[in-house]
């Protein structure tokens, strides 16, 4: 893997099942940097994100995520690369039982964090980082979804990691929430943790340009940033 390169794909090929959902995919991401991933639903999106968290197989290529080989990871070190990604889903996957501290005191305490003053120190960094400082009291269905799109942010971001992986975060959000998280994600990314984003709401990586990448007919297609003039012309739903 070349060096500053947190993820190199070359020519691999995901599959769900038996089915090929991705072949002779290639991408690469650097530090810090931001990358769309677009495409028509079920296009192959999702599946390049689980691929990418060892969730579903790559079968042939190269790949390289956050220094590990994921043709060739073990199952013990998948828990210590999952560490290094911070996952965002469209449906925020919150602990309805319990507050949104209290969802995130779960994930520290189950990643080995001990220290109670240490795990509550995270915990206000994180919540100041997504805008919440004041909501942490709060149970999931008290928030608005965007707020709880917040708090899955924070968790995301708990154990510093190097890459964000978000999957549709703006998905059941309306327009001007989906703004504000994607700005969000950009402000996360300034600070420098690589963002990979996958989105089919084309005014969203218009008006927040970054680098894209496409699924289209099982390839994945590179493409300019998507403030360039060529991206305006772009067959996309």
């Amino acid at each position: 893997m070349e060096s500053g390169l947190l993820v190199q794909l070359e020519n691999i090929e995901v599959c769900q099942e038996e089915n090929v959902v991705l072949n002779d995919a290639s991408l690469t991401l650097d530090k810090g940097e931001f990358i769309y991933i677009i495409g028509k639903v079920g296009s192959g999106k999702s599946s390049l994100l689980k691929a990418l968290y060892c969730e579903v197989p790559i079968r042939k290529g190269n790949a390289y995520v956050a220094g590990y080989d994921l043709l060739k990871i073990k199952r013990r070190e998948m828990p210590y690369l999952r560490r290094k990604l911070g996952i965002v889903f469209q449906d925020f996957q919150l602990l309805t039982d319990r507050s949104a501290v209290k969802n995130l005191e779960f994930v520290l305490k189950a990643t080995g964090w001990n220290s109670q003053n240490e795990i509550n120190r995270r915990i206000e960094e994180v919540m100041e980082q997504v805008g919440m400082p004041n909501k942490g009291y709060k149970m999931p269905h008290e928030l608005s979804g965007g707020e709880q799109q917040r708090i899955a942010i924070a968790r995301a971001l708990l154990n510093t990691p190097e890459i964000i992986l978000a999957d549709e975060p703006t998905g059941n959000l309306d327009p001007e929430t989906s703004g504000q998280i994607v700005q969000l994600l950009h402000d996360i990314r300034r600070k420098g943790t690589a963002v990979i984003m996958t989105t089919h709401n084309y005014n969203i990586v218009q008006s927040f340009p970054a680098r894209v990448a496409k699924c289209e007919s099982n390839r994945l297609y590179n493409m300019e940033e998507s403030s360039s003039p060529d991206f305006k012309e772009i067959e996309y739903e």
